[in-house]
């Protein structure tokens, strides 16, 4: 059979990745594909850069619109990132009758109804594993490996700059603009670390796999949003002393038949816990299933090699299905186009936790009673309490309490008091608790 010719969108350190692996693993990805596949073409910004590579056989181009309207590719593969030209092109493509494999999941959270919606239209294919989670099979692990179970929940570890920044502060006794800098230098995390950082990345992923574990539309709008900023390492401590890990998580889960909660945060997982334990720039995911129980998916969740890994898996799949009924391939977002629910996405008001919370105070009899009375008069039961000793005589005293579940609204109310207090002397500082079990 003749080949099948792959034209790229960006060659930089993913696109040639994914020219590496193509080339270095040529006869095998042929024996699984069943023809052979070849990068033809290549659109870059960077013309002489490029040139400088010596990628032998590789036209270049600074046109897009020469891969996306070129006769002979059949697969375009999208490695630019952001949103545009990016959405702009892959729907040319799409319209060309061309698959797209991509790992741009700004362009998946934001724009896949529009994007899947067009491909189905034309029969074409949207593959998008490296979008989440890196060299992480977790697309497929949940569409096509989970695909008999009803999934209750997922909870993950889907941005390493966040963990890494996470991880030296707890291990190293760092602080987070510390540990900012060095990872900014290591090249984990941009020189604007916005996304990673306040949890945008995050929320990007966890909508896509929100999607395709509950069969629902793409909805970035409606994920909760938190980033790590305000984290001091003092939180690492306590956190610790009261037998937990802090880590950054998108957490998707169904509530009681009447929703679903999509939101990306701090939690302080218990030490024990396999997520807690996941370190560095690594990525994992656990997914909590009524069938088959919890699994958990590990490993690197960026890199050159690694997210060629996913993107290269997804030019197989898409060439294996190329003289395939459109109708009988898996949908892009696991369920039937037709068939993905209206599920309500609760607010956060509306989620239920338990809460780790730190304040400053004054050092003086009466205090802890006063906030022991406001938790109280909420019905929130304490579940531990640390209050550290004043440095000096009339020094303000650190108070950290450990809540029983209630819901986020109900603790809004009560922090709101709180910090209403003339004898609490700085805000409240609130980290949700998830056991994961």
């Amino acid at each position: 059979m003749e080949p099948v010719k792959v034209g790229l969108l960006g060659l930089g350190t993913v696109g040639q990745g994914t020219v590496n692996v193509l080339r270095q693993n040529a006869e095998e990805i042929t024996r699984r594909a069943g023809r052979s596949i070849l990068v033809t073409h290549a659109a870059i910004r960077n013309l002489p850069k490029a040139e400088a590579l010596d990628l032998k056989n590789l036209d270049l181009t600074i046109e897009p619109t020469d891969i996306v309207d070129d006769p002979s590719i059949s697969v375009v593969v999208e490695l630019m990132g952001g949103l545009e030209p990016a959405r702009t092109l892959v729907l040319r493509a799409i319209d060309n009758g061309k698959h797209i494999v991509t790992a741009n999941k700004a362009l998946i959270a934001l724009h896949g109804n529009e994007i899947f919606a067009a491909a189905q239209e034309k029969g074409v294919m949207v593959a998008f594993e490296a979008a989440v989670a890196g060299g992480i099979p977790i697309i497929k692990a949940i569409r096509e490996g989970l695909s008999a179970n009803r999934i209750e929940w997922l909870a993950g570890i889907i941005n390493g700059t966040g963990n890494f920044i996470l991880s030296e502060m707890r291990d190293k006794g760092r602080s987070f603009e510390d540990v900012l800098e060095e990872a900014q230098a290591l090249g984990y995390a941009e020189a604007d670390p916005t996304f990673d950082i306040e949890g945008v990345d995050a929320a990007h992923k966890l909508t896509i796999l929100a999607s395709i574990a509950f069969g629902v539309p793409l909805q970035f709008d409606k994920v909760f949003t938190e980033g790590i900023s305000a984290i001091a390492q003092e939180d690492v401590i306590y956190a610790s002393e009261l037998g937990y890990i802090i880590k950054h998580l998108g957490i998707a889960k169904r509530f009681d038949g009447s929703g679903i909660e999509l939101r990306v945060h701090p939690v302080l997982i218990p030490q024990k816990r396999l997520l807690a334990n996941v370190d560095g720039v690594m990525n994992s995911v656990m997914v909590q299933a009524d069938a088959v129980g919890p699994t958990l998916y590990y490993g690197a969740g960026a890199g050159s090699a690694a997210t060629a890994s996913a993107v290269v898996a997804d030019v197989i799949d898409v060439v294996r299905t190329l003289t395939s009924d459109p109708l009988n391939r898996v949908p892009h977002l696991a369920f039937q186009p037709g068939a993905l629910a209206d599920v309500p996405v609760l607010p956060i008001e509306d989620i239920w936790s338990e809460y780790y919370l730190r304040m400053e105070a004054e050092g003086r009899p009466g205090v802890m009673a006063d906030v022991t009375r406001i938790l109280g008069d909420q019905g929130i039961s304490i579940e531990a309490i640390i209050q550290k000793e004043p440095e000096s005589e009339g020094a303000s005293v650190s108070v950290i309490l450990l809540s029983r579940r209630v819901r986020e609204g109900v603790m809004n109310q009560a922090i709101e008091r709180i910090e209403a207090l003339s004898s609490v002397t700085s805000r409240v500082t609130r980290i949700r608790v998830e056991t994961l079990a």
